[in-house]
Parts: C-alpha cells; structure tokens; sequence
C-alpha cells in the first residue's frame, strides 16, 4: 500500500482522553477514532490488525473441530428471562443495552450469547449421536459499561469471538474445555504475547469452573497471583492462600474494657499492644435481592485480612432462593443515609461484636429480620481474640468461641488473597503479585442453561437428560490493543510480527530525488511479489516525519533508500531493537522475508 494513497492521519500531541499508554498510542498512530464515549472506528492499519487477530483464532478454533456460525445482535429479552438473566444485566450488572421495538417487543443487544445458542440447540440438537458440537463466531458485542474508558480495552461496543459447546456429560465437557485451553495457549503464542492463565471467578456467566488468559502488562485492570513455580496462578477475585500465622494472643481471660476512639484495626492494635491477627473483624453489609429484600449480612473476619466481595457475593447468591431470589441487585457497606432505612436504633460502628442482636432492625416486610451471620475461615479457630463489645469506645479481649460468643453456622473462605501469602497447594511457596489484562476467558457451564431453558437430548439408553455446556470467549479488540500496553517505548507501538498492520515499511526520504525514488518503487515491487506485506512511504513530507511516523505506527521493519544507495546498499532499522544496518539491496528482500517467517 502506498501511504500517499491511504487515509493515514498520525498526532503529535496525545488526547487528553486517553490514560494509557496504548490508548495513547492507538489514537496518535491513526489506528483508531473516537465517535463517542467507549465508542471508537477501526482505521484502515487497525483493521489489518484485528483482521490478522481474528485470522489466528480461527485456525486455531478450526483446528479443534469448531465450526464458525454468526448470531444475531438483537436478543429477544423473553430469552434471557428463561435463563433467568434478564434482571441481572439489565438491573443488577445493567451492563445490557435494551431497547424496545414498534411492536412493544423488549429487546437486547448481545453482551454475550448463551441465550441465544441454547435456544439454538434445544431446536436442532435431539440425540447424542450429534454430541459432542462446538459453535463459535467472531462478532461485534455491546455492553454499556458505567465508565468507558482505555480505549479499546472497555469500550461500549468491541469485537469479540465467542464459542460455545455441547456435551453428553461432564467428562466430554472437560475433554473440550481442555482443548480450548490449548487452542488459547497457541492463540497467544502466535500472537507474540506474554501471558498467564489463571482460575478465575465465573462471574454472570455462571458455571462450575472457569479460566482467564491474562496478558501481563502494568497497566491491567486485573491483579492476578502466581507462585514462582508455575504450579498455581489465580485473579485475586477467586485466589486463595494460607494467610500468616496468627500470634499470640496477650490476653488470657474474657475483659471488657475502655478502647476510645479506635474505630479502625490500626488504632486498637496499637493501644491494645497486640496483632491484628488476633482480632475478629466484624464487618456489616447491606445486601439486596432481585425478590426486593434487603438483608443484613454480617461478616466475621481476622483484623488483618479484608473481605473479597466476589467471594462474598458468590455465597450470597447461593443464599438468594431463602429470600426468594436469584441474584443479587447490589451489595454495599450501608452508610448512614442507608442505615436510617432499617436501623432501629443507633449501631456501634467500628464497635461491633459478633452477637450484635438482631433488634437493630426495624420491622419491614421488605428487610429481612435477623442478620445473616457468616465468619470466614480466618478465625474459626482463633482463642482468647479481641473484638467489639457493641458500645462505643470499648472492646472485649480474651473472648473464645462457645464460651463468649456463638459461632456462626456458615464458615465461608471470603477472606481476600494478598502478595506474600503462602499458597494452599504448597505452603513453602509464596503468592507474587502481577498486573494483567483479560483477554480470553472459558467456562465450564455445566446444566446451568440448558435445564433453565429445556435444551435437552436423548441418551443411549433412549432417556431425556439436559446437555451439558462450555462457554469459550476472546476478546479481539482487546487482545490487540493489550499486545500494544504489552510492547511499546517512547517512540511509538513495538507491534509483534504476527498481527502488525504490515511487516516492512519502505521510506523514500527524498521523493524528488529518481534514483531515490526508483529504488524505493522497486523494492515495493519485489516485496509484494515475495508476499511481503509492504507500505510505500512516497508522501511529500520531511525525512525526520517518515522517520518518526514508521516508529509510532510500529511496522516491524524499515527500509530507507538514503546515502548507501549510493554503495548499492539501504539502511534496514529493525523497530523492536533500534538495530540498524546496511544491506545490499539485491538481498534485502530475502533477509527481512526470512525474519518475518522465523517470527511469526
């Protein structure tokens, strides 16, 4: 392609919108264009990435017997009311664009599609001979997200490609699931990218197990745990780890005494001249229901440990049917505007003690009315702890279980995993922390759509079973913008070799001059005719702009027709390096074309 005939506009300042570096870089490179906020256009060079992206997903997803299919956009809402999902995307995560049609008809815009395959299969799947399926497509989603920002990285509408599975049984599932864990692997791999697969949190999605493929880069939203020996790598939504050792405790027998204005663990510690490992941290959440009720959960913790609020609210929703609910609307720490909607009375606030009674709330149909007591593994076992004795200004110390207070029936791990910590799996290992960014992620759905929404098959033994499903998601866009967050300097975006725009770019410093010119037309020529993928840099524009645009937009590789013409030779710059050397023309083609197939 020749840049003086292409729509290529590059900044030299950077927007004020972008917070990032590869936001940053995407927008000074002309790779893409904000319409609106998380909305952006694919320029011509950023489509060539995503193309090459997309490309690479296909034939891995191929590879594995994956067959390509494309589903609509629009989502008819009484499908996810079957799944029972509407309410959550709609309401509770309200990530879901949803519209309403002449026809008074509630639609959605896709943010994924399980709906949607499921209904897919309980029409056209009836026996198992035609199990195990595996459907995927590459296709635009939309997702409202409450505030866009990172370009590409969470964006309102980005291109994704999704698959979905069907199964007999749970065994053929994880035989898949293990297949499109492979497939990820290699996907990233070609890419050029640096990654760590990690357990993760299934999230709305649901399902029994699940995985994330994260690219290490420091600005991740995401910060993930790994053990140096590779064993064990986790998001810290659903990490888990061995906290440290619990000291002993000073007290010896039960006390209530004067603790004034320590309403934090810092400052009881400190006065109280003992660990926060032997404090029992009782925490006060306001939870409500999609069935409309607010529930007051009460979380017993160690003083040094916070609260995973995923964890927590993975075990609430298992509660949800008790109240009458599915999920859960919101879950917050209430404050005081909050607190005047069910409180009774006054609450001790930083003073709590396990046995806060339930008469702090009020009658309500709507509030349930008794507290929903959880205490977290951290101090099941704890003796002679410290903790709140529901009065301001004072604590109670050497307190046990069954002796001062009640321990709670439901013991939950909800405790939130830290760098340092030792790992479960080996305790001689210790959790480092990394940034990541989400790019894949795959499910093990189980039954949960398909007996919601009556997909079933016939069995061997000719009886009706639902079908189990996997869910196999990539983010495109974000994948290639995560490569550019991964790899760039101060001049602009290190593009690996196999998804950048184009592998060479051929740069005619001085158009006016023909020898120059010449040259630089017949190397254009002869790159092309080797299946080089090759821009021409003949715009009439300064040496020093050819120079800087090459290295913002990233091509691998540039090739200048300047002084060594002269000597029948042109300067190759490699952009990942800065290495720079003089080859003779008649060979360039050969060498750079035999870079390009040992990187790619």
């Amino acid at each position: 392609m020749r840049l003086n005939q292409m729509l290529f506009v590059t900044l030299r300042e950077t927007p004020a919108e972008a917070e990032i570096p590869s936001h940053q870089l995407l927008l000074r490179g002309g790779y893409i264009r904000r319409i609106g906020s998380g909305i952006y256009a694919y320029m011509p060079l950023m489509w060539r990435v995503l193309q090459k992206v997309s490309k690479i997903v296909r034939e891995e997803m191929n590879a594995k017997g994956a067959q390509e299919c494309l589903l609509p956009q629009l989502q008819p809402s009484q499908l996810w009311q079957e799944s029972g999902r509407w309410d959550t995307y709609t309401k509770a995560e309200g990530i879901m664009f949803s519209l309403t049609d002449r026809g008074d008809r509630e639609l959605g815009l896709g943010p994924t599609h399980e709906e949607i395959i499921t209904t897919i299969a309980r029409e056209t799947i009836r026996s198992y001979r035609q199990l195990p399926l595996n459907l995927y497509q590459i296709q635009t989603k939309f997702r409202d997200e409450i505030r866009p920002r990172f370009g590409l990285m969470r964006g309102r509408e980005f291109i994704m490609k999704d698959a979905y599975s069907f199964h007999t049984d749970e065994e053929s599932l994880k035989q898949t699931y293990q297949e499109m864990d492979r497939a990820y692997r290699n996907i990233m791999t070609r890419c050029g990218l640096e990654f760590r697969p990690v357990d993760a949190d299934s999230g709305a999605i649901g399902g029994s197990g699940s995985q994330e493929f994260m690219i290490l880069a420091e600005a991740g939203e995401d910060e993930i745990l790994y053990t140096e020996d590779g064993k064990y790598a986790a998001n810290t939504e659903k990490a888990i780890s061995l906290p440290p050792d619990v000291e002993e405790s000073p007290f010896n027998s039960y006390e209530k005494i004067a603790t004034p204005d320590t309403d934090t663990i810092a400052k009881l510690t400190e006065i109280l001249k003992c660990s926060p490992t032997v404090v029992v941290k009782n925490v006060l959440y306001e939870v409500i229901y999609d069935s409309g009720m607010t529930v007051l959960a009460l979380i017993n913790i160690r003083g040094d440990r916070d609260v995973n609020e995923t964890k927590l609210t993975n075990e609430l929703t298992k509660l949800a049917p008790q109240y009458k609910a599915k999920t859960i609307i919101s879950l917050t720490v209430p404050d005081p505007t909050a607190q005047k909607k069910w409180a009774a009375k006054s609450l001790p606030l930083g003073y709590v003690a396990p046995d806060l009674e339930d008469n702090y709330i009020s009658v309500d149909k709507n509030v349930a009315q008794k507290f929903l007591r959880l205490v977290d593994r951290t101090v099941v076992d704890l003796k002679n702890f410290v903790t709140g004795a529901n009065q301001v200004g004072y604590h109670v110390v050497g307190a046990n279980w069954g002796e001062n207070f009640t321990l709670p029936e439901l013991q939950v791990d909800i405790q939130e995993a830290k760098a340092g910590d030792r790992s479960v799996g080996d305790p001689n290992q210790t959790l480092i922390s990394a940034r990541g960014i989400e790019a894949g992620h795959i499910f093990q759905l189980g039954t949960k759509y398909s007996e919601a929404m009556g997909a079933n098959f016939t069995n061997e033994q000719g009886k009706t079973e639902p079908l189990w499903m996997g869910c196999y998601g990539i983010g495109v866009s974000r994948l290639a913008q995560a490569a550019v967050e991964q790899s760039y300097d101060q001049d602009g975006i290190i593009w690996p070799v196999a998804i950048a725009p184009y592998h060479v770019v051929v740069i005619v410093p001085n158009i006016a001059d023909t020898e120059k010119m010449a040259a630089g037309e017949k190397l254009y020529k002869e790159f092309k005719q080797a299946g080089v993928e090759v821009l021409l840099d003949d715009r009439k524009e300064r040496a020093g702009v050819k120079f800087k645009d090459s290295e913002l937009v990233g091509i691998p590789y540039r090739v200048v027709t300047g002084r060594s013409l002269e000597e029948g030779k042109v300067e190759v710059v490699k952009r990942a390096t800065k290495e720079s050397q003089d080859i003779a023309i008649e060979s360039v083609v050969e060498i750079i074309k035999g870079w390009i197939e040992e990187e790619s």
